[in-house]
């Protein structure tokens, strides 16, 4: 059960920023643009960098709202929509990474490793606080 809530957490990772460091709060999806500034705010983006990063999490967001559709359409396997979303994070991901310089990237490393890290925290928070006997 643990794998499976460390595996939802890692497939939303591009989506929830800024839910993650607000200690894993529910918050609506941000917008295309609101990811961009968050990521302009730890990277420091270019104008061109932001007009590709808008588009690349619009078509990502695009796609997600398709597959939450047919999720609540009835017509879904959890197992299949998961490893979809998977797929589409790492390409969303790929695509971003393909935008920046060397430094940047070092930095959008680092950045999704802490968020990743806050994610997993909060999953074990919500679990009862982990370890425990």
């Amino acid at each position: 059960m643990k794998k499976l809530m460390i595996i939802c957490g890692l497939l939303f990772s591009v989506v929830t920023f800024a839910n993650a460091q607000q200690g894993g709060q529910r918050r609506p999806q941000a917008t295309p643009e609101e990811r961009v500034k968050q990521l302009d705010e730890k990277i420091k983006l270019t104008d061109e960098q932001k007009t590709k990063a808008t588009a690349v999490y619009a078509e990502a967001a695009e796609a997600q709202k398709k597959m939450r559709e047919e999720m609540q359409g009835g017509g879904g396997d959890m197992a299949a929509m998961r490893e979809k979303m998977t797929k589409m994070t790492a390409d969303t991901d790929a695509k971003i990474t393909a935008l920046l310089n060397d430094d940047q990237k070092k930095a959008y490393k680092a950045w999704q490793d802490e968020l990743k890290a806050a994610r997993e925290k909060a999953m074990k928070e919500r679990q009862g606080g982990g370890g425990g006997k």
